[in-house]
């Protein structure tokens, strides 16, 4: 197949820990042919198809720490999306207007014919925050608002919460405010901005110390390991960009139950590769546009997290094509 990565510019990629790099590899060693294009580079004019400048890749083996050698370009120049076997949107976050936008260039491209993976209204349909209030069976919780009023009444009913924005990534502007409601109020100036931007908050969830977990869910089914994010040293956030260390572990029951239970669904709706986090048994995102950790994961367990990510886009595609 001729596989088409939508995705941040490939010099910065980090080749020993990057999830679309490890798909890359994972498709390359089955023989499928590589190109690569940003979100910037996707157009239309009228009369034609969307279209991408793109460049058709060869991996030359090399990766790790500092490693910029690792592809070499084979040839580039326009070509409809239409015209791969498969699109896969890679671009990292955040979601905002340059990235909605890219979604509805590509499902302008799926309208003629494109397979684009995951796919663009679905894209759109499972912001990475607020995905879970369909599910609330599984989530600790939960309050989103632009009411100042509203966040202290949670607060005074939990005691100890943690506060968020909707458009944070890696854990940024990630808030926990203790039973005393130590600096509560200049916290909620910070997020909520005067009412002018919506937060979430939850109640804390303990369980944290043991790890934020990341589970992937890939074509509907749950990869057998997760990786545990774990806060270090004074830090509450287990986030990998804020210094977590991340320990892969088997899946428990109840990260497995609530796996199985959305992964069906959310496939449904296009979703081939979805990274959920979970605390304890406690769902707290759904994460779509780019979900991480197949390296952390397969180095630590030996299970090829890629190599299961190509099996169900290879599936998915014939899928289509019989379709």
């Amino acid at each position: 197949m001729r596989l088409l990565f939508v995705a941040d510019p490939l010099s910065t990629f980090k080749t020993h820990k990057d999830s679309t790099f490890a798909m890359m590899r994972g498709a390359a060693r089955r023989g499928h042919t590589l190109a690569h294009c940003g979100p910037q580079d996707l157009s239309w004019v009228s009369g034609g198809k969307i279209s991408a400048h793109v460049q058709t890749l060869a991996l030359t083996g090399r990766s790790g720490p500092g490693v910029k050698d690792w592809y070499s370009v084979q040839a580039e120049g326009r070509e409809a999306l239409a015209d791969f076997d498969a699109v896969i949107m890679r671009k990292d976050p955040p979601f905002d207007s340059e990235y909605f936008y890219a979604t509805h260039l590509l499902g302008r491209a799926e309208a003629e014919g494109a397979r684009v993976f995951n796919a663009p209204q679905a894209l759109r349909d499972h912001p990475e925050k607020l995905a879970i209030l369909e599910f609330p069976q599984f989530t600790a919780p939960t309050l989103v608002t632009r009411q100042p009023d509203d966040i202290r009444a949670f607060h005074a009913e939990h005691r100890d919460i943690i506060l968020k924005p909707l458009d944070g990534m890696g854990g940024m502007g990630i808030f926990r405010v203790r039973e005393d409601g130590l600096n509560l109020g200049s916290i909620i100036e910070t997020l909520n901005r005067d009412g002018a931007q919506t937060v979430m908050v939850q109640r804390y969830v303990p369980e944290i110390v043991q790890g934020d977990k990341r589970v992937l869910v890939i074509g509907g089914q749950p990869v057998p390991y997760c990786l545990a994010r774990i806060p270090q040293g004074s830090e509450i956030r287990g986030n990998l960009a804020a210094g977590g260390k991340g320990v892969a572990q088997p899946l428990s029951d109840s990260d497995r139950a609530i796996a199985e239970a959305l992964g069906p669904v959310l496939a449904a709706r296009g979703l081939l590769l979805v990274g959920l986090d979970v605390i304890g048994d406690r769902l707290t995102e759904i994460n779509v546009t780019s979900p991480t950790c197949f390296q952390e994961i397969t180095d630590q367990t030996g299970f090829d997290v890629a190599a299961r990510f190509v099996d169900a886009l290879e599936a998915a595609v014939a899928a289509r094509r019989a379709a």
